[in-house]
């Protein structure tokens, strides 16, 4: 049997992963002092977030019933859009460049809505081992339903004819309302997937949903992640751009569709970002992005949140088994934002 200090002396030994350092005796000390672990980041200065950033999962829960419902109101559009798609025969597709040099492709939509669904995995994986899911949770699900309350107005107002002669549209409706709703609630179970056989409509051209979701997917991925993960960004960023360019193989929208969604979507993150991650400029007078109409959300969502979000992940329950936990590395390494 081993003695009370030989114990001690195989407890203290040191990690094979990584030597004892001088941050880390300033974290035992913490410990000892307050019986818990500080966040470092890559200095070695303790972050005290806990302070800054409240979890307020109520706020998120708002964000979410926001999301759900311009994702329904998507629906809805769609469905109203269909009804004045101009016949193909009529109303021929509009010149495009990108389709005059590249013939159609018919699996390559199928591909971009399966890079689609890995990204999203991913990015919820992700999220769940966020320390502060809360918070960009409701970052994430406030812009995907700005991004479609956007896209709800750009369907509406302006009706592309079909990108492509391969296109079968459902048969028009007219005043069913009954038939609408079974095709809204058609649309919803599928996820609007084509894989799916849920989306037979036609008119959701100007901008593309999916590219949205694959731009906006990747950003979060890529935000949310140590810098230090080129690898990671690059798989992530090539799912994205493969599957944003088998959109147009697949003559499914028009090169603009794309253009505009991309742009849209990166500049709405961006812009909240740097709202949420510079303080001097939420209260600046010269900052033209306090007058902009989702500016009162936004100082909703991040009135106490008063640091960047650090990148700081931990198993998402409250116990993990014994065999998952590492002892190496009791504590956070939060990479600098």
């Amino acid at each position: 049997m081993m003695s009370s200090g030989e114990t001690q002396a195989s407890s203290t030994k040191t990690c094979p992963v990584h030597a004892p350092s001088s941050k880390e005796a300033k974290s035992d000390a913490f410990q000892k002092a307050t019986g818990r672990r500080p966040d470092f980041n890559k200095t070695g200065t303790s972050l005290a977030t806990s302070t800054h950033l409240p979890a307020e999962w109520w706020k998120t829960v708002f964000a979410l019933l926001y999301a759900v419902f311009n994702l329904l109101l998507t629906t809805v559009i769609i469905t109203v859009v269909h009804e004045r798609v101009p016949a193909k025969e009529s109303s021929p597709p509009l010149p495009d460049k990108f389709f005059d040099y590249v013939d159609r492709v018919r699996w390559a939509f199928t591909v971009t809505e399966i890079n689609g669904i890995v990204l999203v995995g991913i990015w919820s994986l992700q999220w769940l081992f966020h320390k502060y899911k809360s918070i960009i949770g409701r970052r994430f699900l406030f812009l995907v339903g700005t991004l479609y309350l956007y896209r709800c107005i750009t369907m509406y107002v302006t009706t592309l004819p079909v990108p492509g002669m391969h296109m079968n549209c459902a048969p028009k409706l007219h005043g069913d309302i009954e038939a609408k709703l079974q095709r809204v609630l058609q649309l919803i179970s599928g996820g609007g997937l084509s894989i799916t056989n849920s989306h037979l409509m036609c008119g959701d051209f100007l901008y593309s949903g999916h590219t949205v979701m694959l731009t906006l997917t990747y950003l979060f991925i890529k935000e949310y992640s140590p810098r230090s993960f080129w690898w990671y960004h690059l798989m992530c960023w090539l799912l994205s751009a493969v599957g944003v360019v088998c959109i147009l193989a697949a003559h499914e929208h028009y090169t603009v569709d794309v253009v505009v969604a991309y742009f849209i979507t990166s500049r709405l993150f961006y812009w909240y970002h740097t709202m949420a991650n510079e303080q001097t400029l939420r209260n600046s007078s010269n900052n033209f992005l306090n007058r902009t109409w989702w500016n009162p959300f936004f100082n909703l969502f991040e009135r106490n949140v008063q640091t960047p979000v650090p990148c700081t992940y931990c198993w998402p329950i409250t116990w993990p088994p014994t065999f998952l936990k590492n002892p190496c590395k009791t504590y956070s390494v939060v990479e600098s934002v």
